[in-house]
Parts: structure tokens; sequence; C-alpha cells
């Protein structure tokens, strides 16, 4: 599935073509797509123009004045400005044509993605209750620390708790762990405010370059232009296991933590 720093590459491909274009129609091939997609997509959105194109956690919103189209890519999604005259191909389920002839196009072969809405002034139910952006300045060590007070789960699964910090999936969620040094099966609880610190400036530096590199490219992931993500290529214990630790040679060993499998380095990680 897409993380975090996928969908933010996907949204600063878009935001250029979008921001400031008028939506001139909406063409829906089916209904639905994991869930049913709300009349008001296509009844509201034609004349409306694009204020800005925003993410929420993995989630993200073409803001006009009167509401926002609410996109996730679920398993496979990907979006795409064409021209408008581009076939169509199979699974192309949405299309939103702009006033310059071109089109923002939603192909989702697994048909886990979702179009939602959210009414001008409100919070869709999908992003009430989430946490705070890894990379703006409320997340910090300091946060994480107090946080993780009386929590008996591991590190790993206290990091990828969407209502403690969004879009720390699980690939950058082992990554960053590696990095600070952390051995993703200690107790969330039990770890101390400077090893937070370490943590919380992993994460920071970890999907920082991984949106410079354009995202993991695992199984589907496209970013908006057609080209693949590179991060994958730096990847230093996720999909590693049983392989030498890049750092002091043995091997990495894995686990299923919280139903996710998870590998990290028992002499590096503590």
């Amino acid at each position: 599935m897409p993380e975090l720093p996928e969908v933010e590459t996907t949204r600063r491909g878009l935001a250029p073509h979008l921001e400031g274009r008028s939506i001139h129609g909406v063409i829906l091939r089916r209904p639905d797509l994991r869930w049913p997609i709300p009349d008001e997509i296509g009844a509201l959105l034609p004349g409306q123009a694009i204020q800005g194109v925003r993410r929420r956690a993995k989630y993200l919103l073409l803001d006009t004045a009167i509401g926002s189209a609410l996109l996730h890519l679920g398993m496979s999604g990907s979006l795409r400005v064409l021209p408008g005259d581009t076939p169509v191909r199979a699974h192309d389920h949405v299309d939103i044509s702009l006033d310059n002839g071109r089109l923002l196009r939603f192909n989702d072969p697994r048909r886990f993605g979702s179009l939602l809405w959210q009414p001008a002034g409100e919070t869709h139910p999908l992003l009430v209750g989430l946490g705070p952006e890894p990379l703006e300045d409320t997340f910090d060590g300091d946060y994480l620390f107090q946080r993780s007070r009386g929590r008996s789960a591991s590190v790993k699964t206290f990091l990828m708790d969407q209502g403690i910090v969004v879009g720390v999936g699980n690939i950058y969620a082992a990554e960053s762990l590696f990095m600070a040094g952390i051995n993703p099966l200690r107790e969330a609880g039990k770890i101390s405010r400077e090893r937070y610190q370490r943590l919380a400036t992993a994460v920071k530096q970890i999907l920082g370059h991984a949106i410079t590199r354009g995202g993991t490219t695992l199984r589907d992931f496209i970013n908006p232009d057609g080209a693949p993500g590179y991060f994958e290529q730096e990847l230093l214990v996720y999909g590693r296991e049983g392989q030498p630790c890049r750092q002091c040679g043995r091997a990495l060993r894995h686990a299923t933590i919280g139903q996710r499998a998870s590998v990290w380095c028992g002499h590096c990680q503590r």
C-alpha cells in the first residue's frame, strides 16, 4: 500500500497541474470503489475551481469553495493528469476533466481505493482522531515520550498507530527504528525520552529522504508522471530478513509484530 512518501510525491506531482484549474466535468465508470462514491462528487464538483491539493495522512484532498474530494489510493491506485482524449484502459474508474482540456484519471485495479466527499468546514469521519503529521514541528521526541507512558505495546506498533502519528507505515517504521538503534519489540512505555528524540529525528529524515527519492516501489506504486519510486534501492532492513546487516554484518532477524512482517538487527537495535 502506498505510504506517506508515495502519497506526498503524488500530491507534489499533481498540484501544479490542478491548482487554479476549474473542473469541467466528472465521469464515474462505476458507482463505487472501496465504498460507494457519494452523489456530491458528480453533482457538485463540476464548475468548481480547485483551490488546493492537500495531503492528510495517506489521503489526498482536492479543495474547492464548497468542499473537498477525498481520495485514497488503496493498494494499487494511481492518479495521472492526461490529455483529454487519452483512451480509457481497464480499471480507469474516474475522470475529472479540467477547463484546459486535460483530465485527472483515477486507475485502481484492486478497487481498494476510495473517492469520498468532505463538505466545506467539516472533517470527514476518516480524518477525525488522527495524530500529527510526522514532518511537522508538533511531532518530536517529547511528544512521543509523553504519549508512550504506560503503554506495553511494542514500540513499532506504537509508532504505526495513526492516532499517535499519521503515515508511518511498515516500511518507514522499520527503517526509522533501525536508524534510531531501537529494537522494534521493545515496550513503548519503557523507552527513554532521549531515545524517542532519536526516533523522531529518524522518522523525519527517513520520510523526507523517501519523498525526495519519489517513494518506494514494491508492487504497484508509480508517480503521477509514470516514473517509479527509488527509495526501495536504499532500504536497510525492510524485506531483507536473513541478509547481513549493512552496519555490522550480522544476519538480520525477523518476526511478526502487530500482524506485520518486521526485520531488524539484533546487534545494532536494542
